[in-house]
């Protein structure tokens, strides 16, 4: 058995594989099986993965008979991971090479840490670096985890019992699939940050994280919302203060009545109300 599973969810883009494919193959730890899942692409990315691949017996491909969505995709990978830590690589994005070696020595000498990341480098189309992204240690259930601003994020790993002991991911997510179990996992165990330049992020028009902002807005708050309604908190006032700073309102404006207005009005609050996740709704 592998000591590190590296989980790949694909959905139309093989075309950018083959950096994530060298990136791995190029690790210092060797010790890793990459267990890929296409969520039924429309393109030709099964054939491009399978081509890049060969015959490489590290690499398990596996498919979706129909489109699932990023949710249910991740989970089941989490479900074909053999190994007791893994980790999610998009197949659009790569690692360092010595990414897996770092965060293996982490878990190793950190036994009761559940998640382990990092910082990520944006890159333009072409993988080329453009800046980096720090993380920050998040130590309580406080604000910061509630990631706003993505403190915990890529390269982000993780002991599967740790994993086993939440509900896991939410299949029903069709975006802030990872917002919502860095926050189970930072309800169930401590999480360890390292602050290393592990991953390269990728940005490109076809990413699921290229969505409009009102949408990347919307299921954060689905999740928070979630999160809100397992420990039992109040979290009504979080989201007017916050829901304006998403959408670059001033905060002066945080509790006027346009602004509660706007908010009942938006299409996404009101997919919300009508699936019963956002029960602040009747207070609008």
């Amino acid at each position: 058995m592998s000591k590190i599973s590296i989980l790949i969810a694909n959905y139309n883009n093989g075309h950018f594989f083959k950096e994530c494919f060298d990136s791995l193959v190029a690790q210092t730890f060797t010790d890793w099986e990459a267990i890929i899942l296409d969520d039924a692409s429309k393109d030709n990315s099964l054939e491009l993965i399978q081509n890049i691949v060969k015959n490489d017996p590290r690499f398990k491909i596996h498919i979706n008979e129909a489109n699932r969505g990023v949710g249910y995709t991740k989970r089941k990978l989490i479900e074909l991971g053999n190994s007791e830590i893994c980790g999610f690589l998009d197949p659009d994005d790569a690692l360092s090479s010595n990414a897996l070696e770092i965060v293996f020595k982490t878990h190793s000498e950190n036994p009761e840490v559940g998640l382990v990341y990092s910082n990520f480098t944006f890159c333009d189309e072409q993988l080329n670096k453009v800046r980096v992204h720090k993380g920050t240690q998040v130590t309580g259930l406080d604000e910061k985890y509630f990631n706003f601003h993505a403190e915990i994020s890529h390269f982000a790993t993780f002991k599967k019992s740790i994993y086993n002991k939440t509900s896991g991911i939410d299949i029903y997510l069709k975006m802030a699939e990872d917002k919502d179990w860095y926050m189970k996992m930072c309800e169930v165990a401590p999480v360890k940050y390292i602050d290393e330049d592990l991953y390269l992020y990728r940005v490109h028009g076809g990413g699921i994280s290229n969505k409009s902002e009102d949408q990347a807005a919307y299921w954060h708050w689905v999740a928070l919302i979630k999160m809100a309604e397992r420990r039992n908190i109040n979290i009504e006032d979080l989201f007017l203060e916050n829901y304006v700073l998403m959408r670059k309102h001033s905060n002066e404006v945080t509790h006027n009545t346009n602004l509660k207005k706007q908010i009942k009005n938006s299409r996404w609050v009101k997919l919300g109300n009508a699936l019963g996740l956002c029960k602040f709704y009747k207070y609008l």
